[in-house]
């Protein structure tokens, strides 16, 4: 039976916050192994272990048909010339896909096929859309001097494989060039 109470949340499109939603957060710490230049990534984890991104999650229901959405915040920053990032994940349900709603700032969505490694660069920006197809490793990265804040849509059953890509990596970073933001394969 349907509870009116379950059925609306409330979110802060600026700040990222879903009342009532617990808050999950990722530290340069909990990053290691995802940016490329390890050196760089040394030398700011010595100078401390600042917050790069932030999540709140609404798990409603985790029926066959059910969604979940979830609200990401990445601050601004570069560890070397490679700009502040999500860990990026493949669905553990490989079909799943999934569509990321920009609500501020500015980044991309790096999303690369799992069979073919075959990458793309998509723009994340406020009121735009991208969609996720399954199989497709995705990152996001803030490329702007502000917070870059998005909603994610996505199946129940989804879950996320964050281990396939701690083994594998993605086959292209992106760095900070002249002040624009550039794909590199690796």
């Amino acid at each position: 039976m349907l509870n009116p109470a379950d059925l609306l949340t409330s979110f802060d499109p600026e700040t990222g916050v879903i009342d009532g939603a617990l808050r999950s957060e990722r530290c340069l710490s909990d990053l290691r192994g995802i940016f490329h230049d390890a050196d760089a990534y040394a030398a700011a984890l010595a100078d401390g272990d600042p917050l790069v991104y932030y999540t709140y999650a609404v798990e409603p229901a985790d029926g066959p048909g059910d969604l979940y959405y979830a609200i990401g915040t990445i601050l601004p920053g570069r560890i070397g010339d490679e700009y502040y990032m999500t860990k990026g994940h493949l669905h553990t349900w490989r079909p799943a896909a999934e569509f990321y709603i920009g609500l501020r700032g500015s980044g991309l969505m790096l999303l690369e096929d799992e069979a073919t490694g075959e990458s793309h660069l998509v723009p994340l920006e406020p009121n735009g859309a991208v969609y996720v197809p399954g199989s497709t490793a995705h990152r996001t990265i803030n490329t702007g001097d502000e917070p870059l804040t998005y909603l994610g849509i996505y199946p129940a059953r989804a879950g996320h494989d964050y281990a396939a890509i701690a083994e594998r990596g993605f086959s292209t970073i992106v760095t900070c060039v002249d002040g624009r933001p550039v794909a590199r394969r690796v």
